[in-house]
């Protein structure tokens, strides 16, 4: 046990008490590079125990780990720290030799299905309007909950946009989908027990939402920015 991992008492088989920001940030980031917290402390030149205090109990290692951390998670210590959470993504550089490429059909299913909070673009009041929403989806529908009353639901009836991306920008890169569909009132009990089941979470604006609006995409279209390895084709 180094200077920059004290010893807190943490047993395998404690009760966790409460994560920190910090350690949900690299608990995240280590399962979108599919790393093991085996392979994170290699990298990082620490030990696996440590790895998972870290992501589990509320610690407060020192500057030279937090590099090393960040490092072995391909990120900055500023992003680990949440020093930029209050910023709008997309305020790095752009990269040295970025490839877009243009997503199937297949590509943008498989990626909408991974996340949890989109934006549905809609005509309110003879005005274009665009909301963020937690949705999920059930088969060949995306769905989100919101209120009869909320600015949302003027997406039901209508012909409705809605994209999803994500933003890496450690490397500068990322990638967005976008759905046109027609968005109607969900109201099969089943389908609307489904919904429930497979909610990544509750509305993040709380309060009574049950109100689902289900979108049937009529197309689906997505692009990806990366940046270049070494060895593959232009």
């Amino acid at each position: 046990m180094t200077d920059t991992e004290p010893d807190h008492g943490f047993r395998p088989d404690a009760p966790v008490p409460h994560r920190s920001d910090l350690g949900r940030r690299v608990a995240v980031r280590r399962q979108e590079l599919g790393l093991t917290r085996e392979d994170v402390a290699v990298r990082a030149g620490s030990a696996p125990g440590y790895i998972q205090y870290l992501e589990e109990w509320a610690a407060a290692p020192g500057t030279g780990f937090l590099l090393r951390l960040a490092d072995a998670l391909e990120t900055t210590v500023t992003e680990l720290v949440g020093g930029s959470a209050d910023l709008p993504p997309g305020l790095g550089a752009a990269g040295l030799d970025p490839e877009l490429t243009t997503l199937n059909a297949q590509e943008c299913r498989g990626l909408l299905s991974t996340h949890g909070v989109g934006r549905v673009a809609v005509s309110r009041r003879g005005a274009p309007a665009v909301y963020p929403v937690n949705y999920t989806v059930d088969d060949d529908l995306l769905a989100f909950r919101t209120s009869p009353e909320a600015a949302p639901a003027a997406a039901r009836d209508q012909s409705v946009a809605f994209e999803v991306d994500h933003i890496d920008e450690a490397f500068s890169q990322g990638w967005s989908v976008l759905v046109i569909g027609d968005a109607r009132a969900v109201t099969d009990p089943g389908r609307i027990l489904r919904l429930e089941e497979r909610a990544h979470t509750l509305p993040w604006a709380g309060g009574d939402r049950g109100l689902w609006i289900g979108v049937t995409p009529t197309e689906i279209t997505g692009r990806r920015i990366r940046q270049r390895r070494k060895g593959r084709p232009a």
